[in-house]
């Protein structure tokens, strides 16, 4: 997996309203899960949290560590018309011996994206950026909320030096354990060529119940949330 978008991009998930659709208030509530996390074939722990920063500003956090890879993503974001918007994040990863640290700046002001740290001068900007634009992260908020809103799954992210378009599928219904407890969770699915993101959604929980990324048909990572408060 030293080639899969664990070691190119944030943990990918992204979203995006739909441009010009109409969006209802968005309450953001500080929260904080812990998951069973697999990566590289090796169990480890994970955990995402809000938390409120000054400003009227959040920050969204995303760990996930075993004996090979260390990841830590961070997001500080605040809320604009009804949408979550990026303000600035910072990703580091080991996967083994690699390391890398991305830092990105979302200009609301000039309506651009920058990046710098470990990137490529092709993908280090600036984008521009347009009204509803998420970065990865955000979508585990967008889509817990769409889907239990009815709303299309449809985003655009802005990250790792580009603007992506990208549409997730409801699959149906499924029977998922969480914490030793049997629930019904909504099951989405995004496929890109080779690359596929499946995500779980049960009734009241504030984050995906389940992410599963597989790569040419093998699993690269995948969450299971274990609790949340």
């Amino acid at each position: 997996m030293m080639t899969t978008p664990l070691a190119s991009s944030r943990f990918l998930l992204a979203a995006a309203l739909l441009a010009g659709a109409s969006v209802p208030a968005l309450a953001v509530e500080a929260f904080t899960a812990q998951y069973n996390a697999s990566a590289l074939g090796m169990v480890g722990e994970g955990q995402m949290s809000v938390a409120p920063q000054p400003g009227n500003r959040w920050q969204y956090s995303l760990t996930v560590r075993n004996q090979a890879v260390d990841l830590s993503q961070k997001t500080v974001f605040d809320v604009q018309d009804g949408r979550m918007r990026p303000l600035s994040s910072s990703d580091s990863s080991r996967l083994l011996i690699k390391k890398k640290t991305v830092n990105t700046v979302y200009d609301w002001s000039s309506a651009q994206a920058t990046w710098t740290g470990d990137v490529k001068p092709d993908r280090a900007g600036p984008v521009k950026l347009a009204a509803g634009d998420m970065d990865a992260l955000l979508v585990n908020l967008a889509i817990v909320r769409d889907v239990a809103a009815g709303k299309p799954l449809t985003y655009r992210m802005v990250e790792n030096g580009r603007a992506k378009a990208m549409n997730y599928q409801i699959a149906g219904k499924e029977r998922i354990t969480i914490a030793g407890k049997p629930q019904e969770a909504t099951k989405v699915v995004r496929t890109d060529g080779d690359k596929q993101t499946i995500v779980w959604v049960v009734a009241d929980a504030p984050v995906p119940a389940r992410i599963l990324q597989r790569e040419k048909g093998q699993d690269t990572i995948d969450l299971t949330l274990k609790s949340w408060r």
